[in-house]
């Protein structure tokens, strides 16, 4: 059964983004060859979710999204069109998930932002979190987790340590 997993990356106390949506701090662990498990874990997806405001930063960033080739949706409050496998979505994240929980036959990979990993914690709709978190207090920007969620119990998998001092955390749903 398909699951949807966040793989996202935070500073150790807890932020995704210094303000100004910078993410400069994430390059202090950027290491030749080392890519922390990501294109082993991407292997296993077939679909994406991705914010408007993380989907946006990738395309100046980058220029090109980098997994096209996969199926997209790009959750958004403005209505656009489709852009090959990339879908603007406007609805529900809930019953989006139900849709491709049934159509997906790989797991779906969140990738940010923080509103819409939030939208999916109160909707209790994220299976498993890996969640790299690299050596530094940023101090200030946006958190990874907000404040008035429901609880949630989680069993970890796995803690796997990297010589550049990340550490990836690997949980599931405690059901």
């Amino acid at each position: 059964m398909n699951k949807v997993i966040l793989y996202i990356s935070m500073s150790l106390d807890g932020y995704i983004a210094k303000p100004n949506d910078d993410l400069s701090f994430l390059s202090i662990v950027e290491k030749e060859g080392e890519d922390y498990g990501f294109e082993r874990f991407i292997s296993t997806v077939d679909t994406l979710i991705i914010g408007r405001k993380t989907y946006d930063w990738v395309m100046n960033a980058v220029g090109e999204f980098p997994h096209k080739e996969k199926t997209v949706y790009v959750l958004t409050k403005t209505e656009r069109p489709s852009a090959g496998n990339i879908h603007f979505y406007t609805g529900d994240i809930s019953l989006l998930i139900g849709k491709l929980k049934k159509e997906s036959r790989q797991n779906i990979y969140c990738d940010g932002g923080a509103q819409i990993v939030n939208e999916l914690l109160k909707g209790d709709l994220l299976d498993e979190l890996i969640i790299s978190v690299i050596p530094i207090l940023v101090g200030n920007g946006t958190k990874l987790f907000n404040d008035n969620r429901p609880e949630q119990p989680l069993k970890l998998i796995s803690v796997t340590p990297y010589d550049t001092g990340l550490v990836q955390l690997h949980y599931k749903r405690a059901f």
